[in-house]
């Protein structure tokens, strides 16, 4: 028989009490086990993350606020559920077979040609978006120190010693320090929309009523789908996933997609509330305008919301610019490893890079172009090339021969089908428009 004790008028069995409150120290104890363990997984979504809120982000979504107002909202937030979506394909890629996206189209196409001719247009892709974080580290520096553009052009070009200097430590250290560099750009814009108090009627309602005023407004669009779900992230999630996995302990593999899945989620979708903040803040701050400058805009935020909106604002591009050059960096040796078997010199190849878009800046600048413009025009490149790990991930993650057990379900292919089918339309919209 029970031994009972009345609390507050009402029964209490010993026996039940124990129960209860085991099964609540066990929960707490399989949650606690279970953050742990993400921590330590905590890694390949994160530095992939900080590429969705890279430069080409700001130039787009200030570019969509400041033309368009709160319209384009709806844009911001599909990119982001595709690149969330495809995302967690690449990741789940590496987990499932081993073996990076490069390394997979690279077994995949006979001719030593084609593998070539593959890993080129792959490496167009990424040098489009190192120009957008190159860029975006030239013209913070700018906006911080009043560093004519030329000077802070060759300045940025130093970023390199910097991002070397990482790749020479433990890849736990540099996952640790882009923690507080995903911490920064996202505290800082969480603080721009509060304070330039915009219009948050406006912002749901157009997040979810989609709007296209006129063919600029699709331009800007196909540039956000560019800027979001972006070649060389697609390219190297499945590479950071296929090593974080050598680096745990052998664990269940179906513990770590599950890891995998809830990172993603996390921080993928702590991106997509910064990107729809980016063009939150410039709607309410900077619109109308439709080809504003980088410098027009912190010049609005100092003269509307003090210096210290604007500094912010700064900081948070600088940010994004050394951050997800060191993102960028790492998707080239994945993509040069993986379909050429070549391994080169990190230094090298920062340095070639580098020296590429130094050259390509100058001449942006001689001619006197808008550098948030051409920000927006690099990401329209992108959106154009992304089939290229786009449709090669689609065919094996459907495949049991590549994925085993973790093949995709087949609401998940149609899923991944559907994104694909939505940003071919857009860029095929696009050309044949233009």
């Amino acid at each position: 028989m029970d031994k009972c004790f009345p609390l507050r008028g009402f029964p209490l069995c010993l026996r039940g009490w124990l129960s209860v409150n085991l099964r609540a120290e066990v929960g707490r104890s399989r949650s606690f086990t279970f953050l742990r363990m993400l921590y330590g997984f905590l890694g390949p979504a994160l530095m992939v993350s900080v590429a969705y809120m890279d430069p080409g982000n700001y130039g787009t979504d200030l570019q969509a606020g400041s033309a368009y107002g709160y319209r384009l909202a709806w844009a911001v937030w599909l990119a982001s559920i595709m690149a969330i979506v495809l995302q967690y394909l690449s990741g789940k890629l590496g987990l499932a077979s081993g073996s990076s996206l490069p390394e997979l189209v690279a077994r995949s196409i006979k001719r030593r040609s084609g593998v070539v001719g593959y890993w080129f247009a792959s490496e167009v892709a990424i040098a489009a978006t190192d120009l957008a974080e190159y860029l975006g580290t030239v013209l913070a520096l700018n906006l911080l120190f009043g560093i004519p553009l030329i000077i802070a052009s060759f300045i940025g070009a130093m970023d390199v010693l910097l991002i070397m200097s990482l790749s020479s430590r433990r890849f736990r250290t540099i996952e640790e320090l882009f923690m507080i560099l995903v911490g920064v750009i996202s505290l800082g814009f969480f603080y721009l929309a509060l304070t330039t108090t915009p219009n948050f009627t406006q912002a749901v309602h157009f997040s979810v009523v989609p709007s296209l005023p006129g063919q600029g407004a699709l331009f800007v669009v196909v540039g956000i789908v560019g800027a979001t779900v972006m070649p060389h992230t697609l390219f190297v999630h499945s590479y950071l996933t296929k090593n974080k996995l050598g680096s745990l302990e052998p664990v269940d593999k179906r513990r770590i997609l599950r890891l995998h899945f809830v990172e993603n989620m996390l921080l993928l979708g702590l991106a997509a509330t910064v990107n729809v903040a980016i063009l939150v803040v410039s709607a309410a701050s900077i619109y109308p305008n439709p080809n504003p400058t980088i410098q027009q805009s912190f010049q609005v935020f100092a003269d509307r919301f003090g210096r210290a909106v604007a500094v912010v604002f700064a900081l948070t591009l600088l940010a994004s610019g050394l951050s997800s050059s060191t993102t960028g960096t790492i998707a080239g040796q994945a993509v040069m490893e993986g379909m050429l078997g070549v391994k080169v010199n990190p230094w090298v190849r920062r340095l070639v890079t580098r020296f590429i878009n130094v050259f390509i800046t100058t001449i942006v600048l001689l001619l006197g172009l808008n550098p948030l413009g051409v920000l927006v025009y690099s990401q329209v490149i992108l959106s154009i090339l992304i089939p290229l790990p786009l449709y090669p991930l689609l065919y094996y993650t459907a495949r049991r021969k590549f994925m085993g057990e973790f093949v995709n379900r087949n609401y998940t292919t149609f899923a991944a089908i559907l994104c694909a089918v939505v940003i071919t339309a857009f860029n095929a919209y696009l050309i044949l428009g233009a």
